[in-house]
């Protein structure tokens, strides 16, 4: 047994433990793992722990199967991205979300089960060495201005610059961080479509030019979820690789036409499932309609009404979006909760219009209705308003993975490593 041999040992424990779980059971401080690591310098005396640590994992792995591919989960919302790369086979090692009701929901849906799986809440101020070693970074991060004022006075003082200095104080930050220190074999990032437009094009580029300074294989493309849900909802998807690969946003296969409203709605006519995490709380199946709390009240209606004729008569094309069983919506907006205008189902000629229920936008956004929702109906339209259309991540997962396993492949098939012997 070699140094090289113990450093190994660390490389294959840091796919499955933090460097504080490996500082913890070894006896030392995550900065004293953080120097063997980066030295590739770990002593002797270490290698019974390490081998410990690494044949429980093994032990574990084999009894219920190792995922096909790792994957973390940033600024994850309610884990929709997750569900498109679960899907695949992968599994998650580390999720991030800072919002306590978003959390709630992410962790009736998805749990805290697995020995391997870490959650933190805020990742701006945890490590970049901390976050577990995995093969596919996911972030839904949201936009914020970056700002390259003052560059040339942080050069003329020594600071940071290139990301650094361009990204500092923005959550791409963050990202982009944890992408240069992990060296993942892929990413997919999402955001709304105005990223390409948003400072004249100069935030888009930002980020690309920081994505390609770490030699990744960069690729992106405006996928609009109407293609698999009755809702027009532009996003920009980013996926990128560690090395070259023959991906292409081609190879999609996006239906030419969508589905409409009504296979979202609840149905009246007693075949609604009764969902038992639901019970009658969106749908009174004893009398076979959606609860009354959902249709407007006439305040509302008026007012959105003479909104509406207001704008329209000043030439603007401000307004409630009223809809049919027959329509594709607008954009959910995480405002819906507010009066809900723009997407209002109407009830017929003379009644007053509706919201969608939780579950309908659920629907809408593509989850199935084994997907729980825990919290009230304020909070949940805001996190159906802020997620992902889940068959889009699906879809862009299916073409992904393929050409993530060969990077992983190849990467493991250039290592020397130790065998892992389970007693």
């Amino acid at each position: 047994m070699t140094t090289a041999d113990t450093h190994d040992l660390l490389t294959q424990a840091l796919q499955y433990y933090t460097q504080g779980e490996i500082a913890a059971h070894c006896g030392k401080t995550a900065r004293t793992i953080r120097r063997w690591e980066t030295d590739r310098n770990c002593p002797l005396i270490a290698e019974a722990a390490l081998r410990e640590l690494v044949d429980a994992k093994t032990r574990k792995v084999a009894a219920k199967g190792e995922a096909a591919f790792r994957f973390i989960d940033l600024f994850a919302g309610i884990g929709g991205i997750r569900r498109g790369f679960e899907a695949q086979g992968g599994r998650c090692v580390f999720t991030s979300e800072w919002n306590d009701f978003s959390k709630k929901t992410y962790m009736d849906n998805y749990g805290n089960g697995d020995d391997d799986h870490q959650f933190v809440g805020d990742i701006v101020p945890f490590t970049s060495e901390a976050v577990p070693s995995h093969d596919v970074l996911l972030a839904g991060f949201p936009c914020q201005p970056f700002s390259i004022a003052g560059v040339s006075k942080k050069n003329s003082l020594g600071r940071p610059h290139g990301f650094e200095c361009t990204t500092q104080g923005t959550l791409f930050y963050d990202v982009a961080r944890i992408i240069d220190t992990k060296r993942p074999a892929a990413f997919l990032l999402e955001n709304v479509k105005n990223l390409l437009s948003h400072d004249k094009g100069e935030t888009f580029r930002t980020i690309l030019g920081v994505l390609r300074d770490f030699k990744y294989d960069v690729h992106y493309k405006v996928i609009d979820g109407q293609h698999f849900t009755p809702q027009h909802r532009e996003r920009i998807v980013i996926v990128g690789f560690r090395e070259k690969t023959d991906f292409t946003f081609d190879c999609l296969r996006l239906p030419t036409q969508g589905p409409r409203l009504e296979t979202i709605l609840h149905k009246t006519d007693g075949s609604e499932p009764v969902l038992e995490h639901d019970g009658d709380r969106f749908f009174d199946h004893s009398s076979g309609k959606v609860q009354s709390k959902y249709t407007l009240t006439p305040k509302l209606w008026t007012y959105l009404q003479a909104y509406a004729d207001k704008h329209k008569a000043a030439g603007n094309g401000f307004g409630f979006g009223l809809v049919t069983p027959d329509s594709v919506t607008r954009t959910l907006s995480a405002r819906y909760y507010k009066d809900g205008s723009e997407i209002l189902l109407s009830q017929g000629k003379g009644k007053r219009p509706r919201r969608l229920t939780p579950r309908e936008c659920a629907r809408l956004m593509g989850f199935p209705d084994d997907f729980v929702i825990p919290v009230s109906d304020t909070q949940a339209y805001r996190q159906f308003g802020n997620s992902v259309v889940v068959p889009v991540m699906e879809e862009v997962a299916r073409i992904m993975i393929p050409h993530v396993r060969a990077l992983v492949q190849a990467h493991d098939d250039s290592q020397q490593r130790l065998p892992l012997y389970v007693q």
